[in-house]
């Protein structure tokens, strides 16, 4: 083997390799956990005590009886059950919605560059690359962005030059650099230029 094929293969080991995309982060949602955690801990701990009371020959707690009472008395059609089952039902879907979901919805996963390494972008911190990037197109006054996941919306107020070429301007502009911010899933650009409002 040559000097020249050892190097060429030297490089090519070096070389960044593509692991795909970073995929979406996952919320701990810490504090929704922590509260379940809590009532469904004290609500354990609560009805054992009274089991325990009963089976020690000790009146059960006035609640449960109250309870039992309700539910033995009440038909499933009264206002009160419907109402508690109803929000019984929405708290039991939004646990879920909170397990099925991946939350941190600021983040926009970045493409992996090895497989060990997992990144991402803030929302804002993107919007900000691509709105000093169209502010360095000539013929530009401001600019607002919205970055959303599928969606980045440029709305642009252009105080001289024709519209037509600022536009053309900031659509390749943009084009570049939502291309170089290495997102997973590089957003959509929507892009608006008007002409800015002469005063007088």
């Amino acid at each position: 083997m040559s000097e020249t094929d050892a190097t060429t293969l030297d490089r090519t080991a070096d070389a960044p390799v593509d692991a795909g995309g970073s995929g979406r982060f996952w919320s701990p949602r810490r504090i929704p956990a922590g509260v379940v955690a809590v009532l469904l801990a004290a609500g354990a701990g609560l009805l054992l005590y009274d089991v325990a009371a009963v089976r020690a020959h000790q009146p059960g707690m006035r609640w449960r009886r109250v309870l039992a009472r309700q539910l033995a008395e009440r038909h499933l059609d009264d206002t009160w059950v419907l109402a508690g089952a109803a929000l019984v039902a929405a708290l039991g879907l939004w646990l879920l919605a909170l397990a099925l979901t991946p939350g941190l919805r600021a983040l926009l996963p970045m493409r992996r560059p090895h497989p060990d390494v997992r990144a991402a972008l803030r929302r804002d911190a993107a919007a900000q690359v691509l709105r000093d990037r169209a502010l360095d197109v000539s013929g530009v006054r401001s600019v607002r962005v919205r970055m959303r996941r599928g969606r980045a919306g440029v709305r642009a107020v252009s105080h001289f030059r024709e519209l037509a070429d600022v536009r053309a301007d900031l659509d390749t502009t943009l084009t570049e650099a939502i291309r170089g911010l290495g997102l997973t899933r590089p957003p959509r650009l929507a892009l608006r230029v008007t002409r800015a409002e002469r005063k007088g």
